[in-house]
């Protein structure tokens, strides 16, 4: 039959799709190119009514504790319960829209109340729009022409936090997580120890050594497994009661290293350790790595180690301002708008308003931990600094830990080690804007 303008509308085996044959129809193949390839209206009211669900199913509910945390499954039940099997044929709206609920029912609800994990902290509305935005959007954070927006959010965001640290200038960006960036942070400081390694690779390379605390996330073994460090190569600090990285077996370990023949380049220490919540000692290890040379430098560091120099891709003869396309100092080349969720929440409540956040979390972390003390039937393992816990009964159970502190920390990996110490000073009193994000 034809449509109001003039298409040919075809049988389809897939009710999402209809496609749409014009009197004037050009065909290569068998396939249609001068036709729509969906039906634009029944996709946006698709849109609309799985949004719906998001909205009444998951934001909605997220702060009501009388709904469950999740209705938990085990695998092979699940896998009966949620239709996974990808078929020939597309499925009808109606069905999608079911399996939306379903996704939904069977998730785990980490904006719950009473959903304990140190790495949530319930929902934040501003970042969930902003990423909706993000998500219609489709951005590729690489070039300008590409994304101008979110390019310039990012360097909003980065400028703001370099002042913050107390440095006039720097450079940085926006990496997926922690572990990738622990893996950014080693290799940059190897490309500063032996820039030659981004043309000649290890061969002819001294044995590398990295240090870093006993407790520090396993993201660094691993870096330094990708990298062809080796595990071997990572040397692994002695820490103190509280799981603070000792300065003085530091630098036994430096000792040790060099007597070996081996090349130290690179200390990793941590400002929040998985576990313990412990802050390694950053003034200490700071001279440290001064006086071994230890130091990582990244002034332009992030695009003379990762460019390629993609001519097709980053033209130096644009219309535009160049230093905006950023894609050349990543290993991903195009990434995603992480950075505009983190600005939009900034925009809503201000630094003053993410300041609070880190108050009161730090003032619930105080309250639990006067009241386990009052509470028969628990144990308190560590006090001052960083606090555990756990029920006596289960000695399976899963055991929270709490950060306590005297100082405004950061959550921030310290992987850049500065010869100043006025610099760690400044990252010692800096806001913790990272981990309520």
């Amino acid at each position: 039959m034809m449509s109001e303008h003039g298409w040919q509308i075809t049988e389809t085996n897939n009710p999402r799709e209809a496609p749409q044959r014009k009197k004037n129809a050009i065909l290569v193949d068998g396939v249609i190119l001068n036709g729509p390839v969906a039906d634009s209206k029944a996709g946006e009211k698709f849109v609309e009514e799985a949004s719906r669900i998001i909205l009444e199913e998951v934001i909605k509910k997220a702060a009501d504790v009388t709904e469950k945390v999740c209705e938990w499954q085990p695998p092979e039940k699940l896998k009966t319960l949620i239709d996974l099997e990808l078929k020939e044929t597309g499925e009808t709206h109606q069905r999608l829209l079911q399996l939306c609920q379903d996704v939904i029912r069977f998730s785990v609800k980490t904006n719950h109340p009473r959903f304990f994990n140190q790495l949530y902290a319930g929902i934040d509305y501003y970042s969930l729009a902003a990423r909706f935005i993000t998500e219609a959007l489709n951005p590729s954070v690489y070039t300008y022409e590409v994304s101008p927006v979110f390019l310039l959010v990012e360097e909003a965001i980065l400028k703001k936090m370099i002042e913050f640290i107390g440095w006039k200038e720097g450079d940085g960006i926006f990496n997926p997580g922690g572990s990738v960036s622990n893996m950014y942070a080693m290799n940059l400081a190897r490309y500063k120890y032996c820039p030659e390694i981004k043309e000649r690779g290890l061969s002819g390379m001294p044995r590398l050594v990295v240090f870093t605390s006993e407790e520090c996330h396993y993201s660094v073994k691993k870096a330094a497994s990708f990298l062809g460090i080796g595990t071997h190569n990572v040397y692994f600090i002695k820490s103190d009661e509280r799981g603070k990285m000792i300065p003085e077996e530091l630098e036994k370990q430096v000792q040790r290293a060099r007597k070996e023949g081996a090349a130290p380049f690179f200390v990793s220490a941590t400002a929040g350790t998985t576990v313990l919540g412990a802050f390694d000692p950053l003034d200490e290890i700071a001279d440290i790595c001064e006086k071994h040379d230890l130091w990582l430098h990244v002034d332009d560091l992030l695009k003379r180690c990762y460019s390629a120099k993609a001519s097709y891709l980053f033209q130096q003869d644009k219309f535009y301002d160049v230093s905006y396309d950023t894609g050349d100092k990543s290993i991903q080349c195009s990434r995603r708008a992480d950075a505009f969720k983190f600005w939009m929440t900034w925009k809503a409540l201000g630094t003053t308003g993410l300041e609070e956040r880190v108050n009161r979390a730090l003032a619930l972390a105080r309250y639990l931990v006067d009241e386990i003390k009052k509470r028969e039937g628990f144990q308190l393992l560590l006090e001052i600094a960083s606090t555990g816990l756990a029920p006596k009964q289960s000695q399976a159970a899963t055991v929270p830990f709490l950060t306590e502190v005297d100082v405004d920390p950061i959550s921030l990996g310290i992987n850049a080690h500065q010869s100043h110490s006025d610099t760690i000073k400044n990252l010692q009193r800096a806001l913790m804007l990272k981990r309520n994000m």
